[in-house]
């Protein structure tokens, strides 16, 4: 059915629709499209921060970010790695500056099965915001859902007081996990799902509501919901927009400044697909996952294994590529 284009004027676009169901995160590090979208929180990940360091627009903070890594002297490596994590907490605080909600700011993929060395890291970059003025309750950081990630997820939050949202996660045992950890927000992806499903199966198109990565994200938010966790879904890295409008209702979800702009110009109703209501009645049994159980239950989802482990590569690739940068 086409909407007349008086009609179309008068209805809200797709973004703003959605932004009455569920709270808008925006997927980037550049501030342009923070500005024009105006998402409550915003996301940055190793690739992301170097994609926006290589813009001219931001060389200043890439070169604040040397000199401080300089400033503190020792080795080459010590300085690259100062120099890295001043970089993202530079890039945070200005994206601070244009939201009124909270960043998320991410621990070098490369501690992933570290758990000591990523409270060690996230409790430095907490320093670091500190020393820029900003307070840790403005602060997500970041961790892989590896066991140990998850692990060092609960001691920040326990001990520390220090907000986690818990990225690359693929599997139901890992989103049982993190509630279970008492962490403030899981970062469930959908698009790398569908990705890995298309490459590996004969099927090569889904409606947004046959979508794997659309029902994995439904199906941790009901369990969520069924069982009162107070652990935030964030819906991520999304292929299309039909994915998007299949998760309204969704607690957050987190999109590209491209996707971003194709919503703003779609004009149709976008009615909430997931709520508390219809998730206290859904059937789903309660799990309890110590590490034995859940390395088994998530070993047993190969979609998963393979996308963690390939994430994790990934992002430790592109902070070497942003390291070899500021070198």
């Amino acid at each position: 059915m086409s909407v007349s284009p008086v009609k179309r004027q008068k209805m809200e676009s797709a973004l703003d629709q959605l932004k009455h169901h569920t709270t808008v995160v925006a997927d980037t590090g550049d501030f342009n499209a923070i500005d024009e979208y105006k998402p409550l929180d915003a996301t940055t990940n190793p690739s992301l921060i170097l994609a926006a360091a290589q813009m001219p627009a931001y060389q200043k903070l890439v070169d604040d970010a040397v000199a401080y890594g300089k400033k503190l002297g020792g080795s080459e490596e010590e300085q690259i790695k100062n120099a890295s994590d001043k970089l993202f907490v530079l890039f945070g605080a200005e994206i601070l500056k244009r939201i009124p909600g909270r960043v998320s700011t991410e621990v070098d993929a490369r501690l992933s099965f570290d758990k000591e060395g990523m409270i060690q890291r996230a409790r430095r970059l907490i320093d670091l915001y500190k020393e820029v003025g900003v307070g840790k309750d403005r602060i997500l950081i970041k961790l892989s859902s590896t066991w140990e990630g998850i692990q060092a997820g609960r001691v920040l939050e326990a001990d520390y007081g220090i907000h986690c949202n818990m990225t690359l996660l693929f599997s139901f045992a890992q989103a049982v996990a993190c509630a279970e950890a008492g962490v403030t927000l899981i970062s469930p992806f959908v698009g790398r799902i569908l990705d890995w499903y298309v490459a590996n199966g004969d099927k090569k198109t889904y409606e947004p509501s046959e979508d794997p990565g659309v029902k994995s994200v439904t199906k941790i938010y009901n369990y969520y919901k069924k069982f009162g966790y107070k652990t935030i879904v964030m819906g991520a890295s999304f292929r299309n927009t039909g994915q998007i409008k299949a998760l309204t209702g969704c607690d957050y979800l987190t999109i590209s400044p491209k996707l971003l702009a194709e919503l703003s110009k779609e004009h149709v109703k976008l009615t909430p697909t997931l709520s508390v209501k219809e998730a206290q009645a859904c059937d789903l049994e309660k799990m309890h996952l110590d590490e034995k159980a859940f390395r088994w239950h998530h070993n047993e989802d190969q979609m998963a294994v393979e996308k963690l482990s390939d994430g994790i590569r990934r992002f430790a690739a592109d902070a070497v590529k942003l390291e070899r940068m500021l070198k």
